[in-house]
């Protein structure tokens, strides 16, 4: 059995660029934006780093399909640089590359850069043609909507939930993360809303209206990590460190309608119970202190605090009523907002979520900040709901 990396790394800085409709940049400009807070954080030098992960999503739109922006960008000195993407768990990806090259010795530092230009193409979260070796057809009559709308459907019928008291949490789910970004100044969308806004909103894919659905964003985000011993020794005295990387595949069973009745994501379901195993965590409930899950949509947040265990299976949607993922609740959810409202640059967004752990353990959250968090759990979800990826990180400070 592998002993997994608990511990092993620690995150010596961490940036963030404001998300949203960022018509005054390029994207290389978002990347410098959270590069140099990240730098600065980490209070080191750019010759001081040996290798980097850059993850983008949308590789057409702006950045080509290798990792040379990135460098150029940063005028990293001639050091390996590796382009990631698995969807929307591409940021993530970039941080899990990162983290191992440190915890396997094959780089003392490492950096994880995620960045996405969307606002300036349109582009929407829209279908897209799915051909390829695996998947060689266009599903042209799914949209991420209609798709997740079904993941609602499902979970309603199965736990017999009544439909206007599903529409009802899924609507705290969107009011609780309003309350959140309003706070954020980094956030795109920094506007509390009340429930009948949420539930007089046009209807997408019923029963997913306006406010249950996120947009996409211009953004960046960055993360350079170390072992805890060169942190030490570069004067850092507080450290956040990894305690758990984890990442499941869907594999086809979904899709091929046995053992799967679409109310759950079986993909976080097994990255879940890896990433406790691996971070030593046996009652998540009680023991995370707060976490940032892919939220794409309302009932996504509903159902994942299930598929993490912190919620049990069919009672998810009660917790939500009752508060108990609100800021001053027993665990607080997107506590910056989340996709609804900080933002979704694809490919920047695990990143995203790993800074705003990283800012709430050091007490840096300002208005945001959490009476004493020692644990944080990061979530993406890329896909639909019968085809997906889904990967986790938990950190912590050390010795938690």
């Amino acid at each position: 059995m592998p002993a997994g990396i608990r511990d092993r790394v620690a995150i010596l800085g961490m940036g963030c660029s404001k998300f949203g409709e960022r018509w005054d940049c390029d994207a290389d400009d978002l990347i410098i934006e959270a590069y140099e807070e990240c730098l600065k954080d980490a209070g080191i030098e750019t010759s001081q780093i040996e290798a980097a992960w850059f993850s983008t999503a949308i590789e057409e739109i702006h950045v080509g399909k290798s990792a040379v922006p990135l460098s150029v960008a940063l005028r990293l000195p001639y050091i390996p640089v590796t382009r990631v993407e698995n969807y929307c768990a591409s940021g993530t990806e970039a941080f899990r590359g990162a983290v191992y090259a440190v915890a396997s010795g094959a780089a003392d530092i490492a950096l994880a850069v995620g960045v996405e230009k969307l606002k300036d193409t349109g582009y929407g979260g829209l279908p897209q043609n799915m051909a390829g070796a695996v998947s060689n057809m266009t599903w042209a009559n799914a949209s991420a909507p209609g798709s997740f709308a079904q993941l609602a459907t499902a979970y309603q019928k199965k736990h017999g939930v009544k439909p206007e008291d599903l529409k009802r949490a899924m609507a705290q789910v969107s009011v609780k993360s309003h309350a959140n970004g309003a706070k954020n100044p980094k956030a795109h969308l920094q506007k509390e809303i009340d429930t009948d806004a949420v539930l007089n909103a046009p209807m997408i894919a019923e029963p997913l209206g306006l406010f249950d659905c996120c947009g996409v964003s211009d953004g960046s985000a960055a993360a350079i990590v170390t072992t805890p011993e060169i942190a030490r020794k570069l004067g850092k005295k507080d450290l956040v460190t990894v305690k758990a990387l984890q990442l499941a595949v869907s594999n086809g069973v979904e899709s091929s309608g046995e053992g799967w009745d679409g109310s759950y994501f079986m993909t976080t379901r097994k990255a879940a119970e890896r990433a406790y195993t691996e971070a030593g965590i046996t009652n998540p409930r009680e023991q995370v202190s707060m976490f940032e899950c892919h939220d794409c949509f309302s009932i996504t947040e509903l159902v994942t605090a299930e598929d993490l265990y912190i919620s049990k299976e069919g009672t998810a949607w009660k917790d939500f009523l009752d508060g108990f993922f609100d800021a001053d609740g027993g665990v607080p959810a997107q506590i910056d907002g989340g996709l609804k409202c900080f933002g979704h640059p694809i490919g920047a967004s695990g990143l995203r979520m790993l800074y705003e752990m990283y800012q709430q353990l050091l007490g840096r959250a300002d208005k945001r900040q959490l009476a004493d968090p020692k644990i944080g759990l990061t979530h993406n979800l890329g896909g639909f709901p019968h085809h997906n990826v889904s990967s986790i990180a938990i950190v912590g400070l050390e010795g938690a």
